[in-house]
């Protein structure tokens, strides 16, 4: 582009005037910042290879050269990362997380403290505040760990819990009951 005006100032710093309106501006340690004919978008390419963009509605855009990362933050509040290995961080305005993993496993943290993954093969695994965690998988089955057990339910109604103590209970659709020791020992059956 051509250069309608040009300013040197005593601290060093050059100003570049285009004819298409926009202003370059030049700093003695090597960043510049080009502002559009618009006035509203604004480049600052740093001395170490960081840009930041600000957008007409205000949506920032960063990159950080060394880690090769983008952070756009938009009008609205909503946060995103991108990450050079793949991993997409959003930050929600309320607090809530998404981040999803270069193996397109996505994990949600909320804002009371649970998380929500969802793996590839579509397993769901929730985690509450407690602690206790629910496990869904593509299969069907279903499993439960808390802090004193941990259940699985098959999709046949089924259900099996292994307790802290060893102790295992199985209940069947039919209504039998099996309970064994924690040495696999069977100590009650109620078969029927």
């Amino acid at each position: 582009e051509e250069i309608q005006r040009e300013t040197a100032y005593p601290d060093g710093k050059v100003e570049k005037v285009l004819k298409n309106g926009c202003h370059l501006i030049f700093f003695p340690n090597g960043t510049w910042k080009k502002v559009g004919s618009d006035g509203k978008t604004v480049t600052i390419t740093f001395f170490n290879g960081d840009v930041k963009q600000v957008m007409p509605d205000q949506t920032v855009i960063y990159y950080y050269a060394d880690a090769k990362t983008t952070h756009t933050t938009y009008s609205d509040g909503l946060e995103v990362l991108h990450f050079s290995n793949g991993q997409i961080e959003k930050h929600y305005p309320d607090g809530k997380k998404e981040i999803t993993f270069p193996d397109q496993t996505i994990k949600n943290l909320f804002t009371d403290g649970q998380e929500e993954s969802i793996f590839p093969d579509g397993t769901i695994v929730r985690i509450q505040r407690d602690g206790s965690k629910t496990i869904e998988f593509n299969n069907g089955q279903r499993e439960l760990h808390t802090s004193q057990f941990k259940r699985r339910e098959y999709p046949d109604g089924t259900v099996k819990t292994v307790y802290v103590n060893g102790q295992q209970e199985t209940k069947y659709v039919s209504g039998r009951v099996r309970v064994k020791d924690k040495d696999g020992n069977i100590i009650m059956d109620t078969k029927l």
